[in-house]
């Protein structure tokens, strides 16, 4: 990698490099989100931040780089939410209801991590694959998910043997879905599955779905 010299900074004027980072990580991220990565411009980036090419690749290290910290930065959002998720008091049944709808809404809030994620699958995950940081993330919310799993066979609740992973991909498919594919799906059978009269049937469906799925063959309250 080739090594860029900190540019010298119009009028002497320092600027913080935690903020200067994040207002470019910013900027790239609903660039990559709107344009894809062979579409996004570190040009445009760098206009829209006010700051300079040589800039970002003297934080970054290039667009590859530069793509690579917006997927980390993504990614570390939802792991912060599901470390800070708190269902040690609830029974086994609301924690994974919880848990849910905790996914539901952080994908509804960021349809660009959403975006992101559908243009690093057209690229095979390369960026996820050669990032160290990335790689050993893992999920919170496995770890989570394994306790909840647990306590519910033990009291009965629970009469499937799910695996984690799994579940974390039934819960994550439904909320990726409902957001990657409103248009078209909307176009196709005339509904919007973000339509906010629905939002809440959306979010208790989700639970529901995967609490059936827990308890079958369970008869009973």
């Amino acid at each position: 990698m080739t090594v860029v010299e900190e540019p010298a900074r119009p009028g002497g004027r320092v600027r913080d490099a935690a903020r200067t980072r994040g207002e470019i990580l910013d900027v790239a991220t609903q660039e990559f989100a709107r344009a894809g990565y062979d579409g996004a411009r570190v040009d445009e980036i760098a206009a829209r931040t006010r700051t300079t090419k040589r800039m970002i690749y003297y934080y970054f290290g290039g667009k590859e780089q530069l793509f690579t910290a917006v997927l980390e930065r993504a990614y570390g959002v939802i792991r912060d939410a599901e470390q800070q998720l708190d269902v040690e008091h609830l029974d086994p049944v609301a924690a994974i209801r919880r848990l849910a709808e905790l996914t539901f809404d952080h994908h509804e809030r960021h349809p660009d991590f959403i975006r992101l994620v559908g243009i690093e699958n057209v690229h095979g995950a390369e960026h996820i694959a050669a990032s160290e940081k990335l790689g050993s993330i893992g999920s919170p919310a496995l770890g989570v998910i394994r306790r909840i799993l647990a306590a519910g066979r033990e009291s009965g609740l629970f009469t499937v043997d799910a695996d984690a992973v799994d579940l974390h991909a039934m819960i994550t498919s439904f909320c990726f879905f409902r957001v990657a594919n409103r248009h078209t799906f909307g176009a196709l059978f005339g509904r919007d599955l973000a339509d906010p009269a629905r939002r809440e049937h959306y979010r208790t469906m989700l639970g529901d779905m995967v609490i059936a799925y827990l308890t079958a063959g369970r008869t009973g309250g």
